[in-house]
């Protein structure tokens, strides 16, 4: 399959393409920073694969995208790229959880098949989801999404802490098992893709659309100041 595919969820740009002719599958990746720069930088990141790769739109299979949850303007600007592409070449998006990318990626870079996938949710909180990998037949997700302070998340035992949360919330998560510093990378949303596309995944260009779990993006002056304040008091009571 000839797919391309790019998550603007996180603080990091990714993107990938693969394709295949007459050989064995190939793979072209790029990083870039993500947050405000991506919307300027995606589209010609993506241009610059496809040229490399010598490919048109038109000859991709779908576009891939991490649909959420993750930053708002990032999601924005997934979903309206991916939507734009897709209604011009006339070609499939596939809309995939970044938090299962994330689950993919752990489990790329140590094997972990029982995940609990993270990422930072900014104000004082963390995306959370949890994973069971069962082989062919792909990932299995177990309970709901999460959106929640750190010290909430509840860790299966022995199961793999992944994400992107350690640096902000490590001391403050739970859990025996390893930690992973994972992402939802345009590689790990290209490897999910053949099982979730012949599961049906793939839909026209107006299913380009976001997966939000929060439904507030901004902290009231009274919010950050307790905010401030609970930081404070855990800092103040860590101190020796």
């Amino acid at each position: 399959m000839n797919l391309l595919a790019f998550d603007t969820s996180t603080e990091t740009l990714s993107l990938a393409l693969t394709w295949q002719r007459s050989g064995p599958a190939q793979l072209l990746e790029h990083t870039a920073p993500g947050g405000a720069q991506a919307s300027a930088t995606l589209i010609p990141g993506l241009q610059r694969l496809l040229g490399d790769a010598g490919l048109r739109l038109a000859e991709l299979d779908a576009i891939v995208f991490g649909r959420g949850p993750g930053s708002f303007t990032g999601l924005r600007t997934a979903c309206a790229v991916a939507q734009g592409l897709a209604f011009g070449a006339g070609v499939r998006v596939l809309p995939v959880d970044t938090l299962l990318a994330v689950a993919e990626d752990a489990r790329h870079r140590s094997g972990a098949e029982h995940v609990l996938a993270l990422l930072d949710a900014r104000m004082d909180q963390v995306y959370c989801a949890a994973y069971r990998f069962v082989g062919a037949a792909g990932w299995e997700r177990c309970g709901e999404f999460g959106l929640c302070a750190p010290e909430a998340v509840v860790v299966p035992e022995g199961w793999a802490l992944a994400g992107n949360a350690f640096a902000a919330y490590g001391a403050r998560l739970g859990g025996s098992g390893p930690r992973v510093d994972a992402r939802p990378t345009a590689a790990a949303l290209l490897q999910l893709a053949p099982a979730l596309i012949a599961a049906g995944g793939a839909l026209p260009a107006s299913g380009a659309l976001p997966l939000y779990i929060r439904d507030k993006v901004a902290q009231t002056t009274s919010e950050r100041a307790l905010q401030a304040a609970e930081k404070q008091a855990r800092t103040t009571a860590l101190t020796p």
